[in-house]
């Protein structure tokens, strides 16, 4: 056993410099994987609002954009489109939108911001297939008195112009609206409801 002095500063400096090294290895080591969490590129653009031009859009005519990976529907109904909505609300699962799968400015008759345009996820409520637009009478075949709506090859759900889902088909739902707003008299931005934070 050796009775030398020891030197306490010294092992203070080594544990001190070593507790430094190691902690700047860790946060070197930790800032590449919590950045790793965070979302590509390419996921942050599937999220993404997207802009649409409506200026084109004819009356009655379909437009087709994608929104998060889903075909978003913009329709420009005719004034004869929206009087032909409040003549078959008997035939209606949910002719109010009282289910809570679209935003509050939905629950009219309309479905809608603006009376003029509707705008769906072109989705199925039942199991997720895409409905055809039918129109010019070709809806009557699947609902009698009804000129125009959407018809599900999949399954049989047939929806209205409004998006709203007719009784006794498998599709329990209305088409969902996405949360949308008017940028201009010109262009919709869907992803972002006008007042939501």
């Amino acid at each position: 056993m050796s009775n030398a002095p020891v030197d306490n500063s010294r092992r203070r400096f080594l544990t001190i410099a070593t507790s430094v090294v190691g902690g700047v290895g860790v946060a070197g080591a930790a800032v590449p994987f919590i950045a790793s969490w965070n979302p590509s590129a390419k996921a942050k653009a599937a999220g993404a609002d997207v802009e649409v031009d409506i200026s084109k859009v004819e009356p009655g005519q379909l437009l087709r954009v994608e929104w998060r990976s889903k075909p978003v529907w913009i329709v420009r109904r005719t004034p004869e489109l929206l009087a032909e909505l409040g003549k078959h609300e008997d035939l209606l699962k949910d002719p109010a939108s009282e289910e809570p799968q679209q935003p509050e400015f939905a629950k009219n008759q309309y479905r809608s911001l603006k009376e003029e345009y509707l705008v769906l996820v072109g989705i199925c409520t039942h199991l997720g297939c895409s409905p055809q637009h039918l129109k010019d009478g070709a809806f009557e075949e699947q609902v009698e008195g009804v000129p125009d709506g959407f018809f599900c090859p999949c399954h049989g759900s047939k929806f209205d112009m409004a998006g709203r889902v007719f009784s006794g088909v498998p599709a329990p739902l209305n088409l969902v609206v996405p949360p949308y707003m008017y940028i201009d008299d010109n262009n919709i931005l869907i992803g972002t409801q006008e007042g939501a934070a």
